[in-house]
């Protein structure tokens, strides 16, 4: 503990307050009320101006404490900075008034009173000067009426301007290895976005200096501030892999001001606007531009500096606004046209960010950090060949920079350069091994391939330099639940929920995890944590209503856990509707009003506890688990992406001795020739008391078998039907791994009248799919095969489109691409495979669908898509009733 609260200290005095709010979150884990540490995380969260955040900590503070004078204190603060001025003013009078009755803490009842006194001393000075006076900058400002230096040089460029500077603006800030900034989100409706200025310059590019005198190392590099981008949900996390953000460049800036069109008071003005973007102070940056503004409407740099203090804000639609007019006001400003890049990318406007970005690079040819970031840009827009080129062109220019490095890297793995890719992440790592982007991108690449014993390597590495990496956790623990190792996935997940408790992709694979292993009550606890959390994209909004479909089935399965395997059947007892929306991932409000909802698990687990599971195996036990692990290994694919599951192995196995022990017991029965005549008996008189009105078994040969307490006594009456066979290997698999919903398809609800189908994408966009993208030219070929076969093809309103030009003919047999096929006919289009029918001789019928879907500018989706629908249902259902009767009789 001793060591904690030191390296808490160190941590703090060198301004590392997001590293800092991690260690506090390890430490509330393990003493959730101690309202001293909750004061202290509040106290870090105000210096990355998570200012919700600071509430939260501080109400809770105060409920285990209304006494508390520093949470009223820190709550006031950050309520001001939030703008709600009479809620601050009235949180500090309650402060005040419980320092005034428990005068304990003089110094706590001083600042509350200095404090209550400020806001209303501000209330009756409004109508002043209040810009210049309402907060003073406590930073010291330089004025060089002569001379800029170019930050890239160390030797100074005189040119004939005026500028203004901050000279303590870094002091409070940290460089990442790359330059790259984390902001804090103030919008919850904008994803994990990050959004980062670079020096305000004016239109020849020129950037002032932080202080003329020299400069060391620390001064010279960029200013970042580590903050955290997750929905102001927790402290900074290294991993830059959350799927919509855009890492950006931000660094101390400064704006250069022609004295030939403004007075030295309105620059002094502008570079106070300035220190105070450095700073932080956003709001009160925003009042000075405002004012600044209002003398002159269409100031560019005044437009730049308010738009810049908007996008730390994440009030992006008003710093596009601002960037906009700027560029109105001066259409070479490649500032302006940047930073609305910058914005719009946050936003997720990709292609007008790209647009602006470009335009930008037209007025600085040279600039590296444009090209970086319209390259990362490129990336998120899946525009993956022109990321490409605009990173390699970067890593050609600066070959140290790790940043685009592992964005190249990442860039050639999608597009299926996956060695060059692993040597991009290792080049990014050898410039800077304590970029923890770098391993972490290399390991997502390893777990991608499945190449496990790589990915445990890299992992170790990334904890040894930080052993608080959330991520890395989070990646080992993904792995072990691949590989069927849930326990070990368990324990891998806690630690990374330590470190960011709020994870919700943790919450939901622990959950999941537990629920496999028969741990009900750990699993809906964890499945209930994932439904109160708050969101902040549809991702995790995805997760969280699967978190809904799967408590209510560890509700079941834990009602049913003490029963035997044979005795329950999810297709029969869960409701069509819910197994439908569970399948489509579809919101539950339908299903929780229409649906009989699982009771509570103390009512689920009424009948008794459940019964320990016994680890200890008889010898005979031990023969079957390894034969089945043997037989179950063969259902293992032979290509990139798939990583060899022990308990699928050995689920897959156990299925398969079922199956051949139920056949083989059936047909003994029926090879003998007096049980058959006992089956027909048996048969009549069910016929007859169906006839008259009786009860008639539901186990017939179009469904599949309802469950019966004896399932031996079941086959021996009735004879197997081919639904009954696949359906043992249907329940294994349910069970085998419960986050994945498998069912039979013929009884989900009437919505499947409308269709339902599988999809399977070996090309996504310009992206190959690590595990399909192997079939491609096989595919392909066959896609080409029927298309001169057939001489036409279906267009997605299913109409045929015909291809009896001799040229078209032509082409396709040369084509060489999903491309050049889709050109060939012109829209989006679909070819079906073709099967010649057992039950009907000469009836053809539609196989899997080959598809070729335009996607613009990215690419086109390539894809086998089999579609199920009631007629296809059946088709099918009779041919597979008339290959099994056939398969029967030929033994």
């Amino acid at each position: 503990m001793s060591s904690e609260r030191a390296e808490l200290a160190r941590l703090c005095s060198t301004r590392n307050w997001s590293k800092a709010i991690r260690l506090l979150d390890s430490i509330l884990a393990r003493s959730p009320s101690s309202i001293h540490d909750l004061c202290n995380r509040a106290f870090c969260y105000s210096h990355l101006e998570l200012h919700k955040h600071v509430v939260k900590d501080c109400d809770r503070a105060l409920q285990l404490d209304p006494a508390l004078l520093q949470a009223y204190v820190l709550k006031g603060k950050a309520l001001t900075a939030l703008d709600k001025k009479e809620d601050a003013l009235l949180v500090w009078k309650q402060g005040y008034e419980i320092a005034v009755r428990d005068t304990t803490d003089l110094k706590q009842l001083l600042e509350l009173e200095e404090l209550v006194s400020s806001v209303k001393i501000c209330e009756t000075t409004e109508s002043s000067d209040h810009v210049m006076d309402a907060s003073p900058c406590d930073t010291k400002v330089v004025i060089s009426e002569d001379r800029v230096v170019d930050k890239s040089s160390t030797a100074p460029t005189v040119a004939d301007t005026k500028t203004v500077v901050c000279e303590e603006a870094i002091g409070n800030s940290k460089v990442s290895s790359n330059g790259d900034t984390k902001l804090p989100n103030h919008n919850n409706k904008v994803e994990n976005n990050k959004v980062s200025t670079s020096p305000l310059k004016d239109s020849t590019g020129t950037q002032a200096p932080k202080k003329p005198p020299k400069q060391d190392k620390k001064n010279k590099a960029k200013a970042v501030k580590e903050i955290n981008g997750q929905a102001e949900g927790a402290a900074n996390r290294t991993s830059s892999d959350e799927s919509e953000t855009i890492s950006l460049e931000q660094t101390l800036f400064a704006t250069k001001i022609s004295k030939s069109s403004k007075s030295i008071s309105l620059d002094f003005r502008l570079s106070r606007g300035i220190a105070q973007v450095n700073e932080g102070r956003y709001d009160q940056a925003i009042s000075i531009f405002d004012q600044i503004l209002r003398e002159t409407p269409t100031y560019p740099e005044a437009l730049i500096g308010r738009g810049t203090a908007y996008a730390f804000q994440r009030e992006l639609d008003s710093a596009i606004s601002d960037f906009t007019k700027a560029i109105q006001s001066n259409p070479s400003a490649g500032e302006a046209w940047k930073r609305r890049g910058q914005a719009r990318a946050a936003l997720g406007e990709f292609k007008e960010a790209i647009e602006d970005l470009t335009k930008a690079l037209e007025f600085e040819p040279n600039s590296h950090d444009i090209l970086h970031e319209r390259g990362i840009v490129n990336f998120k827009f899946k525009d993956y060949n022109s990321a490409l080129e605009d990173l390699s062109t970067y890593v050609k220019r600066d070959k140290k920079n790790s940043s685009a490095h592992t964005y190249l890297g990442l860039t050639l793995s999608v597009l299926g350069e996956y060695k060059r890719a692993e040597d991009e992440h290792l080049v990014g790592i050898k410039y800077d091994e304590s970029f923890l982007d770098c391993w972490a991108h290399l390991a997502q690449l390893y777990l991608d391939l499945a190449y496990p014993e790589k990915l445990l390597n890299c992992l170790e590495k990334a904890i040894q330099i930080d052993s608080r990496f959330a991520k890395a956790y989070h990646l080992r623990g993904i792995l072990y639940h691949g590989m069927g190792r849930h326990r070990s996935a368990i324990k891998e997940l806690s630690i990374a929920l330590t470190y960011e408790g709020s994870s919700i992709e943790c919450l939901y694979l622990r959950a999941s995890c537990h629920h496999a292993i028969g741990e009900y009550k750990a699993a809906i606890k964890d499945y209930d944590d994932v439904l109160d959390l708050e969101l902040d994209s549809m991702d995790k909004f995805v997760l969280q209503c699967l978190a809904f479909y799967q408590k209510e089935m560890a509700l079941y399965i834990a009602s049913k856990a003490n029963l035997e395997f044979s005795q329950f059947n999810i297709d029969d007892d869960i409701d069509p509707l819910f197994k439908e929306y569970w399948c489509k991932r579809l919101h539950p409000k339908n299903v929780a009003e229409k649906v009989y909802r699982q009771p509570p698990l103390r009512i689920s687990l009424r009948s008794g506890r459940l019964n320990k599971q016994d680890f200890k195996f008889t010898k005979h036990q031990t023969t079957l688990l390894l034969a089945a692990d043997s037989i179950g290994k063969k259902i293992q694919y032979n290509c990139r992406g798939f990583l060899p599951n022990q308990r699928q192995y050995r689920m897959a196995g156990l299925a398969a001795i079922e199956i051949a022990q139920k056949v083989s017991k059936a047909w003994r029965f029926l090879r003998n020739p007096k049980n058959i005549a006992k089956l027909v008996r048996k048969r009549d008189k069910l016929n007859m008391s169906q006839n008259r009105g009786g009860y008639c078994s539901t186990s017939t040969l179009s469904g599949s078998p309802t469950s019966s307490p004896n399932e031996d006594r079941v086959f021996s009456g009735i004879s197997l039907s081919w639904q009954e066979v696949y359906n043992i290997a249907v329940k294994w698999r349910q069970v085998s791994e419960p986050c994945d919903p498998v069912v039979w398809v013929n009884k989900l609800s009437e919505e499947f009248n409308s269709g339902f189908g599988s999809h399977t994408p070996m090309l996504l966009g310009q992206a190959k799919v690590v595990r399909y993208y192997p079939y491609y030219q096989r595919v392909l070929e066959a896609a080409k095969n029927i298309m001169l076969d057939l001489k036409y093809v279906n267009n997605a309103e299913d109409r045929a489109i015909f291809l009896t030009d001799i040229e078209k003919l032509k082409k396709i047999e040369v084509a060489s691409s999903c491309s050049d096929l889709y050109h060939i006919v012109g829209e989006t289009y679909w070819v079906a495979t073709r099967c010649d029918s057992m039950a009907s001789q000469g009836r053809r019928l539609e196989g899997t669908r080959i598809t070729t879907q335009n996607m613009g500018k990215t690419g086109f989706d390539f894809a086998i898509r089999t579609p199920c629908t009631p007629s296809r249902w059946e088709e099918y259902d009779e041919e597979m009733t008339a290959a099994w009767e056939t398969f029967v009789v030929t033994l």
